[in-house]
């Protein structure tokens, strides 16, 4: 996919220590657009090195969770005048070619495009993604690389209710009948470990995520 400049676009990235990828992530990123790094808290130098790269920064002086640093950074979009942001990970695992495709669904009118990776490493998120394709036809809730019109936001009170930002919102928004579009996206192994994590307690936190997205994620107008 040629790369290709989008002044209204800014990618989100939610990143704790990690030093080791984050200039070549910013790098690539910033030949779609602009890109602001949420610093969850990192110790080892990693919001320096974003800024050095020409990312924006906003720093949380100590770890408040990946989700709590995604909204920092959707809610800081939406202040600006940008008409779109994509969120993905900043450990190098999402393909940032795949920026190109989301920013020409946002353009030709969808409110959030849901990224679809190639694998899923959990067994919890295999029993979401039944879950969610057969209530609200979103295949992979779940996958961190997402785009959103931000007029979507800025028009509704509150982002998350509980802590499952780019889930919740994306359920909320399909049971309000915004657009949505899919897009596959192709990852890459982590470098290190993951701060989710792999055993038992991730996947009970995945299991958390399916029960309240059920009971509670409901329309993008509830207070």
């Amino acid at each position: 996919m040629t790369e290709r400049k989008v002044s209204e676009l800014v990618a989100v990235l939610a990143a704790l220590n990690e030093a080791g990828t984050i200039s070549n992530v910013v790098n690539s990123v910033r030949a779609y657009g602009d890109v602001v790094v949420v610093d969850d808290g990192s110790t080892d130098g990693t919001g320096e090195l974003a800024r050095a790269a020409g990312a924006f920064v906003i720093t949380h002086a100590v770890n408040r969770g990946y989700d709590k640093a995604l909204e920092s950074g959707l809610l800081w979009a939406a202040k600006q005048s940008y008409l779109y942001a994509i969120t993905l990970d900043a450990d190098g695992q999402h393909s940032t070619s795949s920026i190109a495709l989301f920013a020409r669904e946002l353009e030709a009118g969808a409110d959030i495009v849901a990224g679809v990776r190639d694998r899923k490493q959990r067994w919890a998120e295999r029993i979401f993604s039944f879950i969610t394709k057969n209530l609200w036809n979103i295949d992979d809730p779940l996958c961190g690389m997402k785009g959103y019109r931000l007029e979507l936001i800025r028009g509704t009170r509150r982002i998350s209710t509980y802590s499952s930002v780019g889930t919740e919102f994306c359920i909320r928004a399909a049971r309000s009948g915004c657009r949505i579009r899919e897009v596959h996206v192709s990852t890459s192994s982590r470098i290190g470990a993951s701060r989710f994590g792999d055993g038992l307690r991730a996947n009970l936190l995945i299991l958390r995520a399916i029960w309240l997205g059920m009971i509670k994620a409901k329309s993008l107008d509830y207070t």
